[in-house]
């Protein structure tokens, strides 16, 4: 989660989504204590932090859901021992029913094909279930890569069109020097059987990557 604490904060509260899906939320940061914020709000939490360095510096973020439903239970799932990435999945009671929601982060590759990164996504999906499921996050992937294609195969794009979402800021990423937004990076993926709708890339200039929604119907 870095980027304006504040505007994405802001962000958040004025989505009123039921379900969020969030990656690079920091374990270790007071100033920027999302996982506080949010169920300070009434959210229910599922969590992975994973540690990173880059150079002398070393810090915990990871994956998250958060739900205004109640989670149930909650697995972690550390996806290449090559490169520090995680995915976690909470399952989520609505009704009588349980929603299975994943959020994950795959190493960033500077739109390049990457063995790393297209192992994290066989791990991913191995652990994925058939029904009732919904797999969101910064894939760190365009449409074209391996890993997506292969998602694609089984489980529904909530955006076909497959919008850009990355990325608003050149400093997202000093390799690639960004200008633009026009790149897609950020997916949700269903089951068959779960229908999506309303797909959005949203306008906000929190983080370098814009965040998605989607209503959904399960």
């Amino acid at each position: 989660m870095f980027g304006n604490f504040k505007q994405v904060a802001d962000f958040l509260r004025q989505a009123e989504a039921d379900i969020i899906c969030l990656q690079e939320v920091q374990a270790d940061d007071p100033d920027r204590d999302l996982i506080k914020y949010l169920t300070g709000q009434g959210f229910y939490c599922a969590f992975v932090p994973v540690k990173k360095e880059w150079g002398s510096k070393v810090w915990n973020d990871g994956p998250a859901v958060f739900s205004r439903y109640p989670i149930i239970k909650k697995e972690n799932y550390f996806l290449s021992e090559k490169s520090a990435r995680a995915a976690v999945r909470a399952d989520i009671q609505i009704d009588d029913k349980v929603l299975h929601v994943f959020s994950a982060h795959l190493i960033h590759t500077h739109q390049q094909q990457s063995d790393v990164q297209e192992e994290q996504g066989r791990n991913l999906i191995s652990h994925l279930t058939d029904s009732d499921t919904l797999i969101m996050g910064d894939f760190n992937a365009t449409p074209e890569s391996a890993i997506i294609k292969t998602l694609r195969e089984k489980f529904i794009d909530a955006d076909p069109a497959s919008i850009p979402t990355w990325s608003v800021y050149p400093k997202g990423c000093p390799t690639c020097d960004p200008q633009e937004v026009n790149i897609r990076l950020d997916y949700i993926f269903t089951t068959p059987d779960i229908r999506a709708a309303n797909f959005k890339v949203q306008a906000s200039k929190a983080s370098d990557h814009l965040p998605v929604s989607a209503f959904i119907e399960f």
